[in-house]
């Protein structure tokens, strides 16, 4: 039984639009965890009040720093 043989140009364009089908997808996610992050980023809630803000001294027994 002989094996379908498909030309060249049928191969090249099957492999072209696999490949678009692959970037279409690589955009698709890229843009949909970029839209997670930047919500993510807008939730964050800043320290405005910088006296409220814990700040890390040197303990001079060991040297490390601590709250």
């Amino acid at each position: 039984m002989p094996a379908i043989l498909f030309s060249p140009l049928v191969k090249w364009t099957l492999a072209a639009m696999g490949g678009a089908m692959v970037v279409q997808w690589a955009v698709k996610e890229a843009r949909r965890i970029n839209d997670e992050l930047e919500a993510q980023r807008r939730v964050r809630v800043r320290v405005t009040d910088r006296e409220a803000r814990p700040t890390l001294r040197r303990d001079p027994a060991t040297g490390e720093y601590r709250l």
